[in-house]
């Protein structure tokens, strides 16, 4: 039996996606209050008509005090679904399927935006930030505030809070949900022992470390329907001493997949400064090979993946099951488009064959 490639369909739960290319969610920081606008539109729609299979939406504020910046994206209120729904429509007319990351910033929330002059810093309260939360009372930045310690109580509450965005998520037309438990946000603040100094039911060993990420998980499954897909993008190793590791992350892969998760998008870090990432061309491939090998589980490749027939044959000797571009969708949104005709020649490609064809002619 081959091995598929790069461009052949991909099928999970109730959805199909026509290739196996994915705009990985990357923070916009152009919203207001939240609420999308035209730039979102035209820059998701903008890579749904350059031929990716799938549009995942940028990390997305389940409350507002989750947002990174106060420019973040969110879905923690009916109001933002109007605005989502005109997005989705607009995606899947043009032949990809769609969805959204909820998120929560928790110790990284209340900054600037990047290119802001005081980026490295927080926003202010009389600026309109606001004081971030954590598992921890542990600032990630030596000169930040140092977040409120959450308790149980706000712990569920935030739980529950991925829950409710996940129904809005379903009312605006979303294809599936992925939730954000990467880069030292607070989802993986928690299973992070350098970030996570509890003592309780949420912190310690790993088991308790763990507890968040598969609450969260059980009420996110339980609030969407069974045909729709749950992804987890997952910081796999924290690359730091004392840190989160990969086989941490196989363990909490093996355990999200009998919770009912689809697929591990592979990323890895953010938990510490003092990480030592070996980077360098598609050099998170090996964490999607594992968790896909030893946890039984669908995975997606991430980082520094920039050329077709690289991202084709991290499919076809099934190192992973998708490929989540981002720096290189943002320089060239028809990259799915131009791999086509690098990969299959002057044949017409089954999304917007006029410009494909174009594009053999050109070469």
């Amino acid at each position: 039996m081959s091995m598929p490639t790069l461009f052949d369909q991909f099928t999970v739960r109730g959805v199909t996606l026509r290739n196996r290319v994915v705009l990985s969610p990357m923070c916009q920081y152009s919203s207001d209050d939240g609420f999308s606008n035209d730039w979102h539109l035209a820059h998701l729609g903008a890579r749904a008509a350059g031929g990716c299979g799938l549009i995942v939406a940028e990390a997305t504020g389940v409350e507002a005090r989750g947002r990174i910046t106060p420019n973040c994206l969110g879905i923690w209120k009916d109001e933002h679904i109007d605005g989502l729904k005109r997005i989705t429509a607009f995606v899947k007319a043009r032949g990809a399927a769609i969805g959204m990351q909820l998120a929560h910033a928790g110790a990284k929330a209340s900054r600037h935006r990047p290119w802001n002059p005081n980026s490295n810093g927080y926003v202010e309260p009389e600026e309109g930030g606001w004081t971030p939360v954590a598992p921890s009372a542990l600032r990630f930045n030596k000169d930040g505030p140092v977040p409120h310690e959450l308790t149980i109580a706000e712990i569920h509450a935030i739980r529950d809070s991925f829950a409710a965005a996940a129904k809005r998520c379903v009312i605006a037309g979303f294809d599936l949900v992925e939730l954000h438990f990467a880069h030292g946000y607070l989802g993986h603040s928690f299973l992070s022992p350098l970030m996570n100094q509890r003592t309780d039911a949420y912190g310690g060993p790993f088991d308790h470390r763990v507890s968040f990420l598969l609450d969260t998980v059980k009420v996110v499954r339980e609030a969407i329907p069974e045909s729709m897909p749950l992804f987890v993008r997952l910081s796999c190793t924290d690359w730091a001493d004392g840190g989160w590791t990969l086989d941490d992350a196989v363990e909490a892969a093996k355990r999200m997949r009998r919770a009912g998760v689809d697929l591990i998008d592979c990323s890895s870090g953010g938990a510490s400064r003092n990480a030592k990432i070996p980077t360098g061309p598609g050099y998170q491939v090996p964490l999607a090979d594992r968790i896909r090998r030893d946890a039984e589980i669908s995975t997606g490749a991430v980082g520094s993946i920039t050329e077709p027939k690289q991202a084709n044959a991290l499919i076809e000797e099934g190192k992973c099951d998708l490929v989540f571009l981002g720096r290189e969708l943002l320089r060239d949104p028809n990259w799915a488009l131009r791999a086509w005709v690098e990969l299959k020649g002057p044949k017409p490609a089954p999304i917007a064959t006029e410009y494909a064809w174009a594009l053999a002619e050109t070469k």
